[in-house]
């Protein structure tokens, strides 16, 4: 079986059974469609903070980023300064990481120069026809697609976007569908995106 069968008897992703948290983001959040700026800027935030350390802690961290970035409102983290860098690399709440916190004003304030907005860009890379994973090994680390998408972002001066953190934000926020074929959700996931994809 490519999936694992946690106690409630549902079929997941085999990702998503080893914690609590996991098994609530992948079952209400992971695959579906994400729109709107401070909605897409949250995620991409997050991904970039996640490279190299585990999703579970941030997930676990996450209110805590919510708090310390204003919500993540485009605008208000834009107009971060040194004092905010200086804060923020005190929060205990958060990753302490400098680069990362630099990187998400950066990027706030690119996401702030878009003409479209950063969901607008971001969702013209939507893979609509992506193959159904059968199993873990199925799914790859990178693809055409999120190589672009990194391409893009950095054009514009995103940081902390390489092709895989990339891929990552399009797994998460539906750009792609890489729910297992016989994961519970995937079949909603699949509709939710089909509403929101092109007419």
């Amino acid at each position: 079986m490519v999936t694992d069968m946690p106690a409630d008897m549902v079929i997941r992703c085999s990702w998503a059974t080893s914690a609590p948290d996991y098994i609530a983001y992948h079952d209400d959040e992971w695959g579906r469609p994400v729109v709107g700026d401070d909605r897409v800027y949250e995620r991409v935030t997050l991904e970039a903070f996640q490279s190299g350390l585990s999703w579970l802690t941030i997930l676990r961290k996450r209110e805590n980023f919510r708090a310390a970035f204003a919500g993540f409102s485009i605008p208000a983290v834009a107009a971060f300064d040194g004092s905010d860098v200086e804060r923020l690399m005190a929060d205990a709440g958060i990753i302490r990481n400098r680069a990362k916190i630099e990187a998400a004003i950066a990027n706030a304030r690119a996401a702030a120069e878009l003409p479209g907005g950063l969901s607008e860009l971001v969702w013209k890379h939507a893979d609509w026809s992506s193959p159904t994973p059968k199993g873990p090994g199925d799914i790859p680390a990178q693809t055409e697609g999120s190589k672009a998408l990194a391409k893009e972002l950095k054009r514009h001066g995103f940081r902390f976007v390489g092709p895989t953190t990339a891929y990552a934000l399009m797994q998460a926020i539906g750009l792609v569908n890489d729910h297992m074929a016989d994961c519970h959700v995937r079949e909603e996931v699949t509709g939710l995106r089909a509403a929101a994809g092109p007419s």
